[in-house]
């Protein structure tokens, strides 16, 4: 503001002087050109300036005192008071601060403004990659610097809070510590890049030989508990969905075996159709089940959040096995009877297969019915929300199949009725047109529904508000943002949300554990900067793994609250 300061010493502190004549408020207001000056007497330099508006002008007279920091007295404080030496511009400005002074005789009141130099620590520059002060695991250390464990004996060894659920605390090293234990060890870096390629090597040659140690892989999975016992797969197929399709399985298969006998005997277009789709629903279901198998399968690295979808897929492909396959052939089959109409035999055998099928695909859709209504009251919603949400889609993909199966055994009969009684092949061939016809709409809903659903739909409304007032009702949350919860199948969800945590309830999380009179002990002892920066340092640290704590413990209860909820993101904001 102020040129004529450039020409002190950086180190130099000022303490300012100023008086006002009248009150600001009387004064008129109008443009002033600023203006400013020095004057020296009595061993003091004073420096005179004046505002653009003309109200301020009045403060006019300044005493500044420097003090230089450069020296210091026997007792360590800063050196008195010292005379700089104005240079031409400095003793122009005196002269003209000389012939301001006459006008200031009426100085009444003084305000003290003090000019106060802010300390700050130095910008450390850290630079685009550093890891000095990474923590690591013993296996990472192992691994990635091929050291063993009794070369990470002798090392520092840091507890930390566990980012799993099963644990509260393990064990690190700092990644330096390591660094250089390892260089110990092999003596370079290049002979460190060596055995780490060697081991590589080694590790390609055993994944080109896993096969042969598939049974060891199986004993060490079994040890760990990475994989269920044989016989909840065996129960899966006895109760819920799996009884569903293995219930349909058996039926379908009877009921193609059949209805394919009826057809070699009669030539009835109607009951190919049937034929067809009933061999397109054994073999849907055999997909279905097969999907089942996989879901139940426990998460590994490839796919850290399990094989839920695989019925989902199951579903999809099922659904485009009925159109292609049993919609497909039906009308085909429809069409080529309308061009070259054939004469059909006796109809008898073919309608009691077909009030058998319909006896047994009836038996089948109950048993589909019954376990989509317990669905949809363990979720409280209703039987056509619970379908149109595809939330049981194996057991969607039976209802569906079996309902159109009912209806298809129908709509054949009939046409059939109508044929022997007028005895025109037409109607037959019709009826074959209606069975695929059919079978596409259906084929097109499980397309849609499992499409939808592999695609990462959001969970009801209500579901995601109860969640997040849940998260807003805890102390240490200000807000929530961007909350995204995701339908994963099988009633699992992921939720995600940004939270803004109070820092204030976070800290006093933190000091509720600490011991206040050794806290305000350390605080009186702190004398310089580096004291100051360690001993923030030290409680900053602690405050962030408390915070990280807090977001430990929110994930934990909202997923002991909400059992469906498997997979919580909570991001710090």
């Amino acid at each position: 503001m102020f040129p004529c300061l450039a020409y002190r010493p950086w180190q130099v502190l000022c303490r300012a002087y100023l008086q006002q004549r009248v009150p600001l408020s009387q004064i008129p207001f109008k443009i002033a050109k600023p203006r400013f000056g020095w004057k020296s007497g009595g061993g003091l330099h004073k420096l005179w300036f004046s505002f653009p508006d003309s109200r301020v002008t009045s403060l006019t007279w300044t005493g500044v005192q420097y003090c230089s920091t450069s020296g210091s007295g026997k007792d360590g404080s800063p050196a008195g008071p010292e005379e700089p030496k104005p240079t031409d511009k400095a003793q122009a400005a005196q002269s003209s601060a000389k012939a301001a002074g006459s006008k200031l005789q009426g100085l009444t009141k003084a305000e003290s403004i003090q000019v106060k130099v802010r300390a700050v620590l130095k910008k450390r520059e850290y630079g685009t990659k550093y890891m000095q002060n990474n923590f690591i695991t013993a296996v990472r250390a192992m691994n990635e610097f091929c050291l063993k464990p009794s070369d990470l004996e002798q090392l520092r060894k840091i507890r930390r809070r566990s980012p799993h659920d099963d644990t509260e605390a393990f064990t690190v090293f700092l990644r330096s510590d390591v660094e250089a234990k390892a260089l110990d060890v092999w003596g370079s870096q290049e002979a460190l890049a060596r055995e780490r390629n060697l081991r590589k090597h080694v590790e390609r040659e055993y994944e080109e030989n896993i096969f042969r140690s598939q049974q060891l892989l199986k004993e060490y999975k079994d040890f760990w508990g990475n994989t269920k016992p044989r016989s909840v797969q065996r129960t899966t197929f006895l109760q819920g969905p799996g009884k569903v399709v293995m219930v349909a399985i058996c039926i379908n298969g009877l009921n193609f075996f059949f209805k394919l006998l009826a057809w070699v005997y009669t030539g009835s277009a109607s009951m190919f159709s049937e034929a067809i789709h009933s061999l397109a629903d054994t073999c849907n279901q055999a997909l279905l089940a097969l999907g089942i198998s996989q879901s139940i399968r426990n998460p590994d690295a490839v796919h850290p959040y399990g094989f839920s979808n695989m019925r989902y897929i199951a579903s999809l492909i099922s659904g485009v096995g009925i159109f292609m396959m049993g919609a497909g052939l039906s009308w085909y089959h429809g069409i080529m009877g309308l061009l070259h109409p054939q004469p059909i035999e006796s109809l008898l055998w073919a309608y009691c297969i077909l009030a058998g099928s319909l006896v047994s695909e009836g038996a089948t859709l109950l048993v589909a019915i019954n376990e989509i209504k317990k669905g949809a009251n363990k979720h409280d919603l209703s039987f056509y929300e619970y379908v149109m949400q595809s939330r049981d889609p194996s057991t969607n993909v039976v209802l569906l199949e079996d309902a159109a199966a009912v209806l298809g055994v129908v709509l054949a009969a009939g046409c059939m009725g109508m044929t022997s009684l007028t005895g025109n092949p037409y109607y037959d061939s019709l009826g074959s047109l209606g069975v695929g016809t059919l079978l596409g709409v259906v084929s097109a809903f499980l397309i849609y529904t499992n499409t939808e659903a592999l695609l990462g739909r959001s969970i009801q409304a209500e579901h995601v508000q109860k969640l997040t007032e849940f998260l807003e009702s805890d102390p240490a949350v200000r807000a929530i943002h961007d909350v995204k919860a995701t339908d994963m199948g099988l009633s699992k969800v992921r939720f995600k949300a940004e939270v803004d945590f109070d820092g204030r309830v976070v800290t006093r999380s933190y000091l509720e554990k600490q011991d206040i009179e050794q806290i305000l002990n350390d605080i009186q002892q702190v004398k310089t900067l580096e004291e100051l920066e360690n001993f923030m340092l030290k409680h900053g640290e602690n405050i962030i793994d408390t915070l990280g704590a807090e977001v430990d413990r929110l994930e934990k209860e909202l997923k002991q609250r909400n059992p469906e909820v498997r997979h919580v993101d909570l991001e710090i904001l």
